[in-house]
């Protein structure tokens, strides 16, 4: 999209935000608590990557690592830095903010933190569909490297077969996952007109078949509907 083209998009888009009433001013920081909401009504439901059991009850939500099997990369009980995200829930973007911000003219001015007051980012980033419970080091591991397919990486996280090359900054999540990732991109791309790459598309049309929607998925999808007002068309 050319730079003309973005400006005039962002400008329809603001103005549509205002009118719909759709999420328009939702932030990030209201999504979380709206999401958290959701699933505590939902304990059955676990975390994105790892599968482990959430405690909601707490003042900090906390996964519960001996129900995933999953073990820390760095220990918890660090002198003088404990690894404190391997002990609390967080809200992960699938999609992350720099792969979608990037597109935006706000970011090319000083990255995220430029980004803030911008209506169009404050809508991609507090969108529910894109956001996970997630366990905080993962979240933190994952940053914004690209998911891919990695051959031969060995296990970081214990049982949780969640795979990170720092070298190349590629990710590979667990299948039972790859599915709803493909899901969350093409929702992404046609709801805010973002860009994939090829290899992006067909790396994601594999996982979009191997792993096909699920009924918590649906259900997920409905519910969010319900609190934002729309839906991730390619669930079905």
């Amino acid at each position: 999209m050319s730079l003309k083209s973005f400006v005039a998009f962002s400008a329809a888009l603001t103005i549509a935000l205002g009118s719909s009433g759709i999420n328009a001013a939702q932030s990030f920081g209201s999504a979380k608590k709206k999401l958290e909401k959701l699933y505590r009504s939902h304990p059955e439901v676990k975390t994105f990557y790892c599968g482990c059991e959430i405690d909601w009850n707490k003042g900090t939500d906390i996964p519960n690592a001996q129900s995933c099997g999953y073990e820390p990369r760095k220990p918890i009980t660090r002198k003088g830095n404990p690894n404190r995200r391997a002990t609390r829930i967080e809200w992960e973007h699938v999609m992350p903010a720099y792969w979608f911000g990037r597109q935006l003219a706000c970011w090319r001015h000083g990255g995220r933190k430029a980004c803030h007051k911008d209506p169009v980012f404050k809508k991609i980033e507090g969108d529910m569909h894109n956001l996970f419970p997630a366990v905080g080091e993962l979240n933190g591991d994952r940053n914004n490297f690209r998911f891919s397919e990695l051959e031969g990486e060995p296990r970081k996280y214990g049982a949780c077969d969640f795979e990170v090359d720092f070298k190349l900054k590629k990710a590979e999540p667990p299948p039972q996952v790859k599915g709803d990732i493909a899901r969350v991109y093409f929702y992404m791309a046609d709801e805010y007109d973002l860009k994939l790459s090829k290899s992006q598309k067909r790396l994601l049309e594999a996982w979009n078949k191997y792993d096909p929607v699920d009924d918590w998925e649906r259900t997920r999808n409905k519910l969010i509907k319900s609190i934002q007002g729309n839906t991730n068309k390619f669930i079905n």
